[in-house]
């Protein structure tokens, strides 16, 4: 007992982390920060999580915009022709069409398609 004695007056820090109240406090502590289901670890994670999908909710209300306005447009029977020509190739009886590719855009094509295997 006199050995514990001595080191609590040399060092008096130690009866202050002797203290039970102070052990307790330390466990509770150590408890909610890492251990618990609602740990700040855990609220950390949740809350990355929560950004990820606002950022994914900005996203796809800015692309339901855009969507809304192409709709809009495509309400013009001008548009809907000018929209079948250009994306499906569509021609009238006395037309030809003629698509042009060039080299460093088929380049692209296959270095993407290599990249995504």
């Amino acid at each position: 007992m006199s050995f514990f004695k001595n080191l609590t007056d040399d060092y008096p820090i130690l009866k202050i982390l002797g203290n039970r109240y102070v052990i307790v406090l330390c466990f509770f502590t150590i408890w909610m920060l890492f251990l618990d289901n609602t740990s700040y670890m855990e609220h950390r994670v949740l809350n990355q999580q929560l950004d990820e999908l606002e950022d994914n909710k900005k996203y796809y209300q800015e692309e339901i915009k855009k969507d809304e306005e192409n709709i809009k447009l495509l309400k013009n029977p001008d548009q809907i022709e000018k929209y079948a020509r250009e994306k499906y190739y569509m021609k009238r009886d006395s037309e030809d069409v003629y698509i042009i590719e060039f080299e460093e855009d088929s380049l692209k094509e296959e270095q993407s398609k290599s990249k995504s295997l």
